[in-house]
């Protein structure tokens, strides 16, 4: 029996004190969310993961978060981020558990007809505009199988931004364009209509996860944005 009461003082040990194979396992973030020392560890972690994710719009996407979830948007502590910034060749989508600070996806996801080629430079909030929307949205409950198959519609936070995605039909769904065959053969994805699309096989899963009230944070360096949305002020 001492070799048993032994034994279980060992891992008692080592699991308070964060060493061994209890330390392998994903922990919950303990800090106030929404404090500094919380976007600090968020921030750590998650770049630890994703060195592709740029700091700075890592960070921006935190802050607009906590805006969010003081108004009761977060459901589930998940936060999807798109940087527009980089190149459709790149895989520039990010799916984080905030919970856990734990990358669930990073993947391509294509911008509008109008809003470039290879590069997104230009946005828009009007209907039949084929352009991609910027800033702030919150995903709805319940996907649904459309034209472009199983999709999930998107509600834009921000008047003038983007609140017209909804109207726009501007949804997450899958597409045969958005893969990285698709990029190593013709050095970029096709393009949507102004739908965040994504490959075919990454749709249901990434669909199912985001669904149901999270937030998604799509950035592009707009000065008028960055400028005004209470999103990211103060």
């Amino acid at each position: 029996m001492n070799i048993y009461r032994y034994l279980l003082s060992f891992l008692l040990f080592f699991s308070i004190t964060g060493w061994g194979p209890f330390n392998f396992f994903s922990k919950p973030i303990t800090e106030p969310v929404g404090s500094q020392a919380w976007i600090d560890k968020e921030s750590r972690l998650i770049n630890a993961q994703a060195n592709n994710l740029d700091a700075n719009v890592l960070k921006l996407s935190l802050s607009a978060y906590i805006h969010a979830r003081k108004r009761g948007l977060d459901n589930r502590q998940l936060l999807t981020i798109i940087d527009y910034s980089k190149s459709s060749a790149e895989k520039r989508l990010w799916v984080v558990d905030l919970k856990r600070a734990k990358v669930l996806f990073n993947t391509y996801v294509t911008h509008g007809q109008n809003s470039g080629k290879k590069l997104a430079t230009s946005f828009s909030n009007q209907p039949g505009s084929l352009k991609s929307s910027i800033g702030v949205f919150v995903t709805t409950q319940k996907p649904y199988v459309g034209g472009n198959g199983y999709s999930l519609r998107l509600l834009g936070l921000e008047p003038g931004i983007n609140d017209n995605a909804y109207r726009r039909d501007i949804v997450f769904h899958g597409a045969w364009y958005a893969t990285g065959a698709t990029v190593r053969k013709y050095g970029q994805l096709g393009r949507s209509w102004g739908c965040p699309a994504v490959s075919e096989d990454t749709a249901r899963p990434l669909i199912d996860t985001i669904k149901d009230n999270t937030l998604v944070f799509a950035y592009y360096p707009d000065r008028r944005w960055l400028g005004h949305s209470s999103f990211l002020a103060g």
